[in-house]
């Protein structure tokens, strides 16, 4: 069954940094692509950081420069290191394959998110 735990959010002055973490299922992981995406309130969950199963990373103008995503392939599991924090990064962060995982009988699947709030 399609699984995703995102873990690592919190409450942190601008300028700080956090270690954001996600626990795939198998059958997710194995999807070349991973990334991470965020949420803010009222607009669009947008995609700020891809990672290829070989390494390859890309990122959103907005975290370039601030942002490391990182995939650990023998645990099935995605980081991402975010320093130099903005309030403008306060969100919901989830993780997900890239495109986002379609369960057959549930559609696509999203975790629960981690909150991010960076107070200035």
């Amino acid at each position: 069954q399609a699984q995703l735990v995102e873990s690592g959010g919190g409450v942190v002055q601008a300028g700080g940094s956090l270690r954001l973490s996600c626990a795939a299922s198998g059958n997710i992981f194995s999807i070349n692509d991973m990334g991470w995406y965020r949420q803010a309130p009222g607009k669009q969950r947008v995609l700020v950081a891809d990672i290829t199963r070989d390494g390859t990373t890309a990122y959103a103008d907005s975290v370039k420069g601030r942002f490391t995503i990182s995939r650990d392939n023998a645990k099935n599991t995605v980081h991402l290191q975010m320093s130099s924090l903005k309030p403008e990064d306060t969100a919901v962060y989830y993780c997900n394959a890239n495109p986002p995982y379609v369960d057959v009988r549930r559609g696509v699947y999203w975790g629960q998110g981690t909150q991010v709030t960076v107070s200035s």
